[in-house]
């Protein structure tokens, strides 16, 4: 695959096995920043791992993913970990919430990680929380929310780093429709005020709807829903 000019992500020719299974079979993908691409696919088709490896958590077996001109493949443990608490945002099906923590505490948790003090990471935090809608949980555990508050203040901690890229696997699907359309539309919304690329994994067509290009994988192999073949 040629990389098209401005791509802020890109993978080529990514395989992963695990044992007999092959997760991933040559696969292509490419994302420009502030795009939204939604990856879809049923349960076993190779969908999450390609959003693993694409964010560097789970190395391929072959294939490269470059990301804004740097090889994610062949960086160091903690250059990647540095590019996900920076660069990176994530948002997964369950949230994930420290729950020690208060709602407030978790989304300022990447800002103290990366060295900001307390009040001025909680400031940033609340802003974010207020786009989501969040901020009168502010002081609450993750318990004490809904699932729909709990995943808005997930999307805010995503976001609060003002990342490049957020990789969101399965966002809604813990919640139910109505919730689901609320966190889709604050989620794609503030990732677009933010000039955020979105990587969407998710099963759903009416969440691959709030999308700007849709790639289906099906056993392994990827196919781009504006061409008709697969790699």
């Amino acid at each position: 695959m040629r990389i098209p000019p401005g791509t802020l992500l890109a993978a080529q020719g990514l395989s992963k096995a695990y044992g007999m299974t092959q997760a991933l079979d040559r696969v292509d993908f490419s994302i420009h920043p502030g795009e939204i691409v939604a990856v879809m696919g049923p349960s076993g088709s190779g969908k999450s791992t390609l959003l693993h490896c694409l964010a560097g958590i789970v190395p391929p077996d072959s294939g490269s993913v470059t990301y804004a001109g740097r090889e994610l493949v062949g960086m160091s443990d903690a250059r990647r970990s540095a590019l996900r608490r920076s660069e990176f945002g994530f948002v997964f099906q369950f949230g994930q919430l420290v729950p020690e923590l208060t709602c407030l505490e978790n989304v300022s948790l990447p800002l103290r990680l990366n060295g900001m003090k307390r009040k001025r990471a909680e400031a940033a935090a609340l802003e974010w929380m207020a786009q989501l809608e969040v901020e009168h949980v502010g002081g609450q555990r993750p318990g004490e929310v809904s699932g729909g508050q709990g995943q808005r203040v997930a999307i805010a901690r995503a976001l609060v780093t003002r990342p490049r890229i957020v990789f969101a696997d399965e966002p809604t699907g813990a919640l139910d429709s109505l919730n689901g359309e609320l966190v889709m539309r604050l989620l794609t919304e503030t990732a677009r005020a933010a000039s955020a690329a979105v990587v969407l994994v998710t099963h759903e067509t009416r969440v691959a709807a709030y999308s700007d290009r849709e790639i289906l994988v099906r056993d392994g192999k990827a196919r781009d829903m504006e061409h008709a073949t697969w790699n």
